[in-house]
């Protein structure tokens, strides 16, 4: 992988980690159409999801920074730690699946895009299902409940396929769910920091212990990071815009167009 590479591929990341289209689905496709292959893919990952991650603190600071206030200088029960406690209830599906099944779920990655253009169809019908749903109830809804909290971390959960939107799920379950379009998409994106965290800092340990290979390079890694880092801000604020306006409908047609020409060219 050159710089160039890794550059579109960063922009890739950060662009596509939070709108709702699938990062891991349109990494497929771009490793694909590049004709970049082998273990540097797994490394070029791991790198760029790091970077989105640390976009997600960049714009969500204030927050973060409130909910840990909030949290860990007073004993008392608060409303920044019963946010917390929804926050790592719906972390429990995707620690249970990556936990037990991390093996099964890499196997579906590099395997092609018939996979990742059906996911595509799948997120572009929670899209739309979702859009006519909150117009129907004409905004009304209410906070996120451990009730959601758990739900909405199945739809995380299941989101690990390529193809499957993490952001576009979890904002979709919690539409559908009745959640407020003002609360859903904070949630959506705090509710993920920890679990990326965590599996970025045990891939990075491997990665120095040399348990993953790949010759990546040092320049197409930092590309890769910066692009990644600086496209996810952008794409972080304008996804919250997004939602609260209710313009989900455009990301459900793009999905299911880019997922149709998926499906199309592996099967002709």
């Amino acid at each position: 992988m050159n710089w160039l590479e890794a550059l579109i591929l960063g922009i890739v990341q950060g662009l596509t980690e939070f709108l709702p289209v699938s990062s891991s689905g349109h990494l497929e496709i771009g490793q694909a159409l590049l004709g970049t292959s082998g273990e540097e893919n797994l490394t070029f990952a791991i790198i760029v999801h790091t970077a989105t991650v640390l976009s997600t603190l960049a714009i969500l600071w204030r927050e973060v920074a409130q909910l840990f206030k909030g949290t860990f200088t007073t004993l008392r029960w608060n409303s920044e730690k019963d946010y917390v406690a929804k926050i790592l209830v719906s972390m429990i599906p995707v620690f249970i699946v990556g936990m037990f099944f991390k093996e099964q779920v890499e196997a579906f990655f590099g395997n092609g895009l018939l996979l990742v253009g059906v996911c595509l169809l799948v997120t572009a019908l929670l899209l739309a299902l979702s859009e006519w749903l909150q117009k129907k109830r004409q905004g009304e809804g209410h906070e996120v409940t451990y009730k959601d909290a758990i739900i909405i971390g199945i739809a995380q959960a299941c989101a690990v396929l390529p193809g499957l939107s993490r952001s576009g799920s979890t904002i979709a379950t919690g539409l559908l769910c009745g959640v407020k379009k003002e609360s859903i998409a904070q949630f959506s994106f705090l509710m993920v920091l920890i679990p990326i965290l965590g599996e970025a800092f045990l891939d990075m340990l491997k990665l120095l212990q040399g348990e993953l290979t790949g010759d990546l390079g040092l320049v197409p890694a930092i590309v890769g990071f910066a692009a990644a880092f600086v496209t996810g801000c952008f794409a972080c604020r304008f996804m919250i815009e997004i939602v609260r306006r209710q313009r989900l409908i455009w990301f459900a047609l793009y999905c299911a167009v880019v997922g149709t020409v998926a499906i199309i060219s592996t099967v002709c």
